[in-house]
């Protein structure tokens, strides 16, 4: 089977490496799919979850908050300002910052914490 090298790394930490067969995210022209194969690309990446499918058939979930994807050769860097896997989210937490930022009427925090938490439910699947 073929697969592509993965590395999701965020502005203060390298999140996850490894082999996968497809990953799912969101940019700016829209959601995309990468298998190996895939043509090259640089994209401008939204807020929005990452799923990463692992060779092993297992999944992994982030939550990722702008940044880019470059591809190439079966290689894709992921390099997000912010990216924090689904368990490592705080669901309790996450679900006060909504509140807050509901309250508060701050979009931007607003769609965070609603990444976050899709993140964390896509994971549970």
């Amino acid at each position: 089977m073929a697969e592509l090298h993965v590395e999701l790394v965020a502005a203060d930490r390298k999140v996850w490496s490894g082999e996968a067969t497809i990953v799912v995210a969101r940019t700016s022209s829209g959601d995309i799919g990468i298998m190996p194969g895939h043509q090259p690309l640089l994209g401008v990446l939204e807020s929005g979850p990452v799923t990463i499918r692992g060779v092993d058939g297992g999944t992994v979930v982030a939550a990722v908050h702008g940044g880019f994807l470059s591809f190439a050769d079966d290689n894709l860097s992921i390099l997000a300002e912010i990216a924090e896997l689904a368990d490592e989210i705080d669901i309790e937490r996450a679900e006060r910052a909504l509140g807050r930022a509901k309250s508060e009427t701050d979009a931007a925090a607003e769609r965070r914490a609603e990444v976050r938490l899709r993140a964390a439910a896509g994971a549970s699947r």
